[in-house]
């Protein structure tokens, strides 16, 4: 049986695969577990969501699963992931529930579980969580059951711990955000107003099922027209659940979190707050970024695609900056996991304290074209021990020099293999990378 918990907590169709009896199952048996790793005190956790429908019923079934093992709930109603994160430290909880599918369709929804500080579960923990599924008890009864009340100031909690990792006032921008109508559709326009920009909010009236729909950081079209009609100097695109932050400059181009990276790395630099002078990211950020920290004498340790990984790298070497080319971008001394309204904080600071277009900075470093194929093949493990696959790669890594970059990434839940090229021009990429999935293709 595969493994219930993924890289990013449990996801599916809501009310499918993911039912309020299994929601109701997580809750129940991750307050069982907290408390046999502690017996000093009644566990508390906080639950937070986003404003999908299906929120609502999995928000009651969650809360029921934790107040019948004995612990004691505190709502916080529709948040942002990184807001539930950091509300599990500041309200000294031990558990925090966070009830979002991000960046996915309306019909989905998912569960992510959050430790004490707002860090992310250890593997082991949820494994325990699962192995504790089918358990039905022991069940508490009267005063021992949970109880549930509601945090009346979550969101000022969250925001004032924003403006306060906000190092310049944003007086005198102009920004058009999208909301994706999700979690972020009343704490973003707000904190950044606060900050001190004048804010235009769009896709910011979330109904439960219009999250995501068109919008938002997988759909920033419609930011960019807005951000040239309003004469705007910037535009920010957040992701469902916000812990994702895309940009958009004054002339209506995106800003990736590559860029987005680079312009924060070498702020940090120069403020001295980038530790050991390192940027942490996953193969999968574009060449143009390591060349770009090479010629700003600012190290780039890669990790494997996710976020956990990029976490479990910034903690081991104590790094202050990292992230993915998705615009999940982590600061360790400010926030537990990725944070969308912070790192627009820190980039739209760092364009007012600056005087700079967001375009001249984002201009420190050159995206190369990139190119990517999926493979389907029969053995995934025969494609990774081919001797023609390791020359054909060889070959395009000879031809490209240091102007380009190949990687091969075995899926991890298809018989796929992802090839991705980067080289000079989009023409040199797409000749290479479809030559190479013809070598994979044919050995398999």
């Amino acid at each position: 049986m595969a493994r219930l918990f993924g890289t990013d907590g449990v996801r599916g169709l809501a009310n499918g695969e993911l039912t309020p009896e299994l929601a109701l199952s997580i809750a129940a048996s991750a307050a069982r577990v907290l408390a046999a790793h502690d017996r000093s005190h009644r566990q508390v956790a906080v639950v937070g969501r986003d404003p999908r429908a299906s929120g609502e019923m999995l928000e009651a079934a969650v809360v029921a699963g934790l107040a019948s093992a004995g612990a004691d709930v505190l709502r916080v109603g529709v948040q942002p992931t990184p807001a539930v994160a950091y509300l599990v430290g500041a309200l000294e909880a031990d558990l925090g529930v966070m009830i979002s599918a991000s960046h996915n369709p309306m019909p989905d929804n998912g569960i992510k579980l959050f430790a004490a500080g707002g860090h992310k579960l250890p593997d082991g923990i949820e494994d325990e969580i699962e192995a504790g599924l089918d358990s039905d008890g022991p069940r508490p009864t009267g005063a021992e059951i949970g109880r549930v009340s509601d945090v009346d100031d979550a969101i000022d909690r969250y925001t004032n711990h924003l403006l306060a990792a906000t190092p310049h006032p944003l007086t005198g921008l102009r920004i058009v955000v999208d909301c994706a109508n999700g979690a972020a559709s009343f704490a973003a326009p707000e904190v950044y107003r606060k900050a001190g920009a004048e804010v235009i909010a769009i896709h910011a009236d979330p109904d439960g099922i219009n999250i995501n729909e068109g919008c938002g950081s997988t759909h920033p079209e419609k930011l960019q027209a807005l951000v040239l009609e309003h004469g705007a100097d910037l535009g920010i695109a957040h992701d469902g659940d916000a812990d994702r932050c895309l940009a958009v400059d004054a002339s209506g181009e995106l800003v990736d979190g590559d860029q987005i990276m680079a312009i924060l790395a070498l702020a940090m630099a120069e403020a001295g707050e980038l530790t050991h002078d390192t940027l942490v990211a996953t193969v999968m950020s574009n060449l143009g970024l390591h060349l770009a920290m090479r010629d700003h004498q600012v190290s780039l340790r890669t990790t494997a695609v996710g976020d956990r990984y990029v976490l479990e790298e910034l903690r081991s070497g104590g790094y202050a900056l990292g992230g993915e080319q998705s615009g999940h971008v982590v600061f360790p001394a400010l926030a537990t996991t990725g944070d969308g309204l912070l790192t627009a904080l820190r980039v739209m600071s760092r364009v007012a304290s600056t005087g700079k277009p967001l375009a001249e900075l984002a201009g420190v470093m050159r995206k190369l074209p990139q190119v990517l194929v999926n493979v389907r093949v029969s053995d995934k493990a025969t494609v990774a021990t081919s001797d023609a696959v390791r020359e054909a790669v060889e070959a395009v890594e000879a031809e490209l020099g240091d102007e380009g970059r190949v990687l091969l990434r075995p899926s991890g839940t298809e018989q796929l293999v992802r090839v991705m090229v980067e080289a000079p021009s989009q023409e040199i990429a797409q000749a290479a990378a479809d030559r190479l999935a013809g070598v994979v293709s044919s050995v398999s």
